[in-house]
């Protein structure tokens, strides 16, 4: 069985050298894999299986591949090969298979619209956006994406209105940004697709801790996406995509002051959310 590995090694015939090591090694160790398993005819086309209704599952408003990457680890052990010298610039983190297109909005814009708000704990989140030097970055563009106060997406939930809890912002001269939303909620992954039948198999729980994304992005800078974590909440150890990292957990202080709810146009109380990023230059 060993020539019989070789045999389809030398077949390859790849322009690109990159290719053909990346090929070169998922032939050897998918062929180690099968050795090691050995899975029956029967085990082999259930997992074929599995792939076709993965891809199946896949739409415009769900990635059920990526969400499969995030449960298994993958996702993360990327990112973390991909991240790993960042030279105290903030961590990142996985992307998730909720991004979807977002409009841009005028800065303190309340990014929650409809029930949510009505229902939601007013949040003010704000920060600022900077170099390693701390230096300020003016006219970065964030895009944040989150949950509502029970656990949807709006991509998720036929009821929530369309674009909910979604904006992109582009910091002030002094590289500051800030946006009104509500408290997100910890939520399951789905879990009625082919992802969850791995979850159940595995006996793992589907649940995400609290948390908003945020993706930043600035000519000249590295991309960074990565979340604001809730302090306190039960699954931050366990976190079902593995993307926690200690240093994303925030504690949302909640704010009884009415002068300052009523300067945002909240109720009383509210909570309040900062964090400053900062970003790596690209080599």
């Amino acid at each position: 069985m060993e020539q019989f590995t070789e045999m389809v090694l030398a077949r390859l015939n790849c322009k690109d050298e990159r290719t053909k090591a990346i090929l070169t090694k998922l032939i050897t160790h998918l062929h180690d894999f099968i050795r090691d398993v050995e899975p029956t005819e029967e085990e082999w086309f259930k997992a074929i299986d599995f792939l076709t209704r993965t891809g199946k599952t896949c739409t415009d408003k769900r990635q059920e591949f990526i969400l499969l990457s995030d449960v298994l680890g993958v996702s993360m052990l990327v990112d973390s090969i991909n991240h790993r010298n960042n030279n105290g610039a903030t961590e990142s983190t996985v992307t998730g298979p909720f991004h979807a297109s977002a409009p841009p909005m005028e800065m303190g814009s309340m990014i929650a619209k409809g029930p949510e708000l009505e229902r939601g704990e007013a949040t003010l989140v704000r920060g600022k956006i900077s170099d390693i030097n701390g230096n300020p970055i003016p006219d970065a563009i964030i895009d944040v994406w989150q949950s509502d106060d029970i656990g949807y997406y709006d991509v998720q939930e036929m009821g929530q209105p369309e674009v909910n809890l979604r904006g992109i912002f582009k910091t002030n001269p002094d590289g500051k940004f800030w946006f009104k939303t509500i408290k997100p909620a910890a939520y399951p992954v789905p879990t009625d697709g082919p992802v969850g039948e791995v979850l159940r198999a595995a006996g793992r729980h589907a649940m995400r801790p609290a948390h908003i994304h945020f993706m930043i992005m600035v000519p000249g800078y590295q991309r960074l996406i990565t979340h604001l974590f809730v302090k306190g909440d039960e699954y931050l150890n366990s976190d079902a995509v593995f993307g926690v990292k200690d240093s994303l957990i925030l504690e949302f202080k909640l704010n009884n002051s009415a002068s300052d709810a009523k300067a945002l146009g909240f109720q009383s109380p509210f909570y309040e959310v900062e964090y400053d990023f900062i970003l790596n230059k690209i080599n």
